[in-house]
């Protein structure tokens, strides 16, 4: 039997050199996997796509064991860097050789894709016997490894990640001012919100907005600061790992900035970017409808022209932020002779803010709150137009059946932001149950100490700094201009499941306490559960995936 305690790799020179020769292993396993499935759903060539349903656990499972290899090779790619700058120290060596133990071992009997669903290679018809190094590799997650990590992360807490992110100096400041905002200005706030389900105050909006939040990627000819979607990531994490609600108020920036860069006339890009970017008006996104969901192509709110303008009249639900913005990037049916995608259109529809009295005061337009287990700073509503009058020049581009393509086109960002306000809210579940850990003395000794404990914050801090890295790679393929769909998804599908398991696990370390609403916790696990479901619940993103893997 193997030492649980041997290093798989006796120097970190060494571990990441038997991480380099691992990786084109699990790279042909996933191709093997791809090209059976290939072969079930796509007989033609082309995927089919009742029998995608028919083995949709199958393709979901392919999802998974992409994103496993993808993760890995980004986790290894984030040492390598660190090693090239001399960086690699001994917290990141262990997340290194953990990370990788875990997941290898994972690959070989069962990657989790919710707490009842394994995606196993056996979905494949396939089976994989490890070579050397991998075998090597896999036995390095270890109780020893896990008690050393955690040993340094309790000598190194108050910091706001464990190990070296890998990133540059530029992103790092970023990323300290961010994160003493959050420290300073949400976290002593942000649990009061929640619990008397109030909405950000406005003046924490107006400091995002001095501080460039809203602006953060739009160019500077419109106002903004020209920042890269990586900038984004290091804003959404720090503000997310104070409160998702905050961490969230930029996306709705991000979103409508996105459609008008990509859709709009020059006429709506020198109207609407610089007041999105200074914080002047806030945005909501009016997409999902009550029966649609995910089928977005499907949605039955439709746009009537009456002279030059618009009438819009249907429902819509899950509207975020709702009641006091300014504007609605508002997607409605223009063509009633269709039923698919190809008759939707995007409008940019203004709207008056609205009060605690009276939450939508514009005419022909009525909502009223849903509420909700957490992710409350905002909230959500379902809203009703009737007759609701939009601008004819708020046709976004001018043209209409362009809705559902400008809208795909902002998939990319969205989900590389969600990923980024998971890994915030993993690493805030993570920071919570350390400090808890420490604080609590049971049978004469700190939570800390106890091997089971020690295991659940170790397991936390390796795949917070997984999903980290891959998000990184996202955005960083989506600042080159490459198309990163693929990546953003599978950022987002690891994201979410890590955001849940790190929540949930602080709150059992908490054990009664965490039932307790006083106590944090109970926030962050009600505010990680809806990450598994908002920009694409994980079933869809899975989906996705497989799509683009057999295409």
């Amino acid at each position: 039997m193997k030492d649980m305690n041997v290093m798989p790799a006796d120097t970190p020179a060494a571990l990441l050199a038997s991480a380099r020769a691992a990786l084109p292993e699990i790279e042909a396993l996933q191709e093997q996997a791809t090209e059976v499935l290939r072969k079930t759903v796509a007989p033609q060539g082309k995927v089919d796509a009742e029998l995608l349903e028919v083995h949709q656990h199958a393709a979901h499972a392919l999802s998974w064991l992409a994103t496993y290899v993808e993760s890995l090779r980004q986790l290894t790619a984030w040492a390598g860097r660190l090693s090239d700058a001399g960086q690699l120290g001994r917290i990141e060596a262990l997340i290194l050789q953990i990370g990788l133990g875990e997941y290898l071992t994972q690959i070989a009997g069962g990657i989790p894709m919710s707490q009842t669903e394994f995606a196993r290679l056996s979905d494949f018809g396939i089976g994989w016997q490890p070579g050397d190094e991998a075998v090597s590799l896999m036995g390095g997650n270890t109780i020893a490894a896990r008690a050393e990590l955690v040993a340094l992360m309790r000598d190194n807490h108050g910091r706001a990640t464990f190990g070296a992110t890998g990133l540059d100096e530029d992103l790092e400041m970023i990323r300290d001012q961010f994160r003493r905002y959050a420290d300073e200005r949400v976290i002593p706030n942000a649990h009061e919100w929640h619990l008397k389900d109030e909405l950000i105050p406005m003046e924490i909006i107006q400091e995002l907005a001095e501080l460039g939040v809203f602006g953060l990627t739009i160019p500077e000819e419109f106002g903004g600061l020209g920042l890269t979607k990586a900038s984004m990531v290091v804003v959404s994490e720090e503000l997310s790992r104070g409160y998702i609600g905050v961490g969230s108020l930029g996306t709705r920036s991000e979103i409508a900035a996105e459609l008008i860069i990509g859709g709009g006339t020059d006429e709506q890009k020198a109207q609407w970017l610089p007041k999105l970017a200074s914080g002047e008006i806030l945005p909501t996104a009016v997409f999902t409808e009550p029966n649609t969901g995910s089928d977005l192509g499907s949605l039955r709110t439709r746009a009537v022209k009456v002279g030059d303008d618009w009438e819009v009249t249907g429902n819509k639900t899950w509207i975020t932020h709702a009641a006091r913005t300014h504007i609605m990037t508002l997607l409605a049916r223009t063509d009633p002779n269709t039923t698919d995608y190809r008759g939707l259109s995007m409008f940019i529809a203004d709207k008056t803010p609205g009060t605690d009295e009276e939450p939508f005061p514009t005419p022909g337009m009525t909502g009223g709150e849903i509420e909700v287990l957490g992710y409350r700073g905002m909230k959500e509503y379902e809203l009703g137009f009737d007759g609701f009058k939009v601008k004819g020049e708020n046709l976004l581009g001018g043209e209409p059946g362009q809705g559902f393509k400008q809208l795909m086109q902002t998939f990319e960002s969205a989900r590389i932001q969600t990923a980024a306000r998971a890994i915030g809210v993993a690493q805030s579940a993570l920071e919570i149950g350390l400090r808890y850990a420490e604080d609590r003395k049971q049978f004469g000794k700190s939570l800390a100490e106890f091997p089971r404990v020690a295991d659940k914050l170790a397991m936390m801090a390796v795949e917070i700094m997984i999903a980290r890295q891959l998000t990184y790679f996202s955005a960083w393929e989506k600042d080159e201009g490459r198309r990163c769909d693929l990546e953003a998804g599978m950022a987002k599908l690891l994201g979410a499941r890590v955001a849940w398991s790190s929540a949930d696990n602080a709150l059992q370390i908490h054990g009664g306490n965490g039932f307790a609403l006083e106590y944090t916790i109970s926030r962050v696990l009600c505010d990680a559960r809806i990450l598994n479901i908002f920009e694409g619940a994980a079933e869809i993103q899975a989906q996705v995936i497989s799509r683009r893997l057999l295409g």
